[in-house]
């Protein structure tokens, strides 16, 4: 498997954090790809032989589609030759470019074929008909620059302020200090945070918390585990097991012997 991350293009750079491509041309079988809260929803297109099927929901993904938070864990099943693009986004702009409620779609996704302000039908022909993943993301990018264009005054960039701390700092700092520092009022914030993003600060926080401790062990990234433990802000041991299994359904432990 052929998996890229790119840079986002500087004219959408302001909501787009990265871009990421997976690619096979040859494989045989099925293939499970799995993700993990990170705190990105995302706008995913996918050109496969047999479709694009979520576990544990058993749902079969349209072409190009909307995912909000992914806050339990989920696999990404598929079978024979498969492309996917993302497009991982700052999570402030669902409301403001789709007219989407974010936390409708926490663990969930928006057909884009339901925006009805532009012809995603139509679209999704044109993605399909680009012989090279360059020309799909150009195109992707340019739908997304023209919904830059015409709603940028719709967001809320004081919540992106907020969101862009929070991401700085590994989920460490304080909401209230936070607040404080963008001159707005803690209960405002919080009502803001959750019609953007779909999810309160500190649940954005807790996130953005466990997805830098992820990656430590992801990484192989300490000696002990306490290492992870306390660099990460975690009063303690077993607080981290806690929160840990929430988000993937394993111990730390288990987790790290698995993909020795």
């Amino acid at each position: 498997m052929d998996h890229q991350k790119l840079r986002a293009p500087e004219c959408i750079s302001l909501f787009v954090k990265d871009i990421w491509i997976y690619k096979e041309d040859t494989v045989n079988g099925q293939v499970n790809l799995p993700f993990f809260a990170d705190g990105y929803p995302g706008l995913l297109f996918q050109q496969t032989k047999e479709g694009l099927l979520i576990k544990p929901h058993g749902k079969l993904m349209p072409l190009s589609f909307l995912y909000g938070q992914t806050i339990q864990p989920i696999e990404m099943q598929l079978t024979g030759p498969y492309l996917l693009i993302i497009f991982r986004l700052y999570p402030f702009v669902f409301k403001s470019f789709f007219n989407v409620d974010p936390q409708s779609i926490n663990d969930g996704c928006y057909d884009l074929t339901s925006f009805r302000e532009i012809d995603m039908a139509s679209f999704n022909d044109r993605l399909l008909a680009y012989r090279t993943v360059d020309e799909k993301i150009e195109a992707i990018t340019q739908l997304l620059s023209s919904l830059l264009a015409q709603k940028k005054q719709k967001l809320d960039l004081k919540i992106k302020q907020a969101i862009e701390r929070i991401i700085q700092t590994n989920g460490q700092e304080s909401i209230h200090a936070i607040a404080s520092a963008l001159y707005i009022h803690g209960r405002t914030l919080e009502r803001r945070f959750i019609k953007e993003t779909g999810l309160s600060p500190k649940q954005f926080a807790k996130i953005i918390q466990f997805q830098a401790s992820f990656s430590q062990l992801a990484l192989k990234d300490f000696k002990k585990m306490n290492e992870i433990v306390y660099e990460n802000g975690f009063a303690d041991q077993s607080h981290f097991i806690r929160v840990f299994k929430a988000f993937t359904g394993e111990t730390p432990r288990v987790f790290s012997q698995r993909t020795d």
